[in-house]
């Protein structure tokens, strides 16, 4: 898969120190998998001090991107022998991104990603544009986090990169689910103990109580995720019959609230 970046910092995403040079990320693009070219905005600037902003038209706070570079950018890099590319942006208004979304994403062939700055793009930069994304409702200084993050994301559902395929099954929102709790080495630490049934080698009973406790730290944390969740009537019936637990600060203490309930 081949991922583009279009950034007036495009050392964000390079160096030996980058969030795309190291775990994962890094390891997928040492093996091909993935594919990052990160572009300079200023590259399509004309003008002496290489700007790629300017005051609103109106008036108003800040400063705006340019419509020219991005325009220029983009008809040199869609121009390309490369295949056909999804330009992508991100602004507070889009579509919120979530594993579905990425899942669309990652069976693309090729990805440009505009990371916009300051106030955002001049609204005619959206013409060019085929999904806009959001992480959520709150406010970034730029979209190269954005884009971090989507790559990141992307990255884990590329065959191959985890190693484990089965990894990126199992993990929360996979299945409309939060994933299950999960615990290492000690099997007590501090008086907190292990959960006996992932002690005991019955692998049958480990799926149950995995599934089962998926369930309940969704309806815990995530309630809204239910109602689309991947669930049998039998399922749904069991959930109905569990309490619903009070808020608290602890995720373990949130699900053993109902967890010592439903026992």
């Amino acid at each position: 898969m081949r991922i583009e970046t279009l950034s007036v910092f495009p050392q964000l995403f390079s160096g030996p120190n980058s969030a795309v040079d190291v775990s994962i990320v890094g390891r997928a693009r040492a093996q091909g998998l993935l594919e990052l070219v990160n572009h300079d905005l200023r590259q399509w600037t004309h003008d002496r001090h290489r700007s790629t902003d300017d005051e609103p038209f109106g008036g108003g706070q800040g400063l705006l991107m340019k419509v020219g570079p991005v325009f220029e950018a983009l008809d040199e890099l869609l121009s390309s022998t490369q295949p056909p590319a999804l330009v992508l942006a991100f602004a507070p208004f889009g579509q919120v991104l979530n594993q579905q979304l990425v899942s669309e994403l990652a069976a693309a062939e090729r990805l440009v990603l505009l990371c916009g700055h300051y106030e955002g793009w001049d609204e005619r930069v959206y013409s060019r544009v085929d999904r806009v994304i959001s992480l959520g409702d709150f406010i970034l200084t730029g979209g190269e986090l954005p884009a971090l993050c989507l790559i990141d994301a992307i990255c884990r559902l590329l065959p191959g990169a985890l190693g484990d395929e089965q990894s990126a099954v199992e993990e929360s929102f996979s299945n409309g689910l939060l994933e299950y709790p999960q615990y290492t080495r000690p099997a007590v630490y501090r008086g907190l103990a292990v959960p006996s049934v992932l002690l005991g080698g019955n692998h049958a009973q480990i799926r149950q109580w995995r599934r089962e406790q998926s369930i309940i730290k969704t309806a815990c944390w995530r309630p809204d995720l239910l109602a689309k969740a991947d669930l049998s009537p039998t399922e749904r019936q069991w959930l109905a019959n569990l309490p619903t637990a009070a808020p608290v600060e602890s995720s373990h203490s949130a699900v053993d609230q109902v967890e010592s309930a439903h026992e």
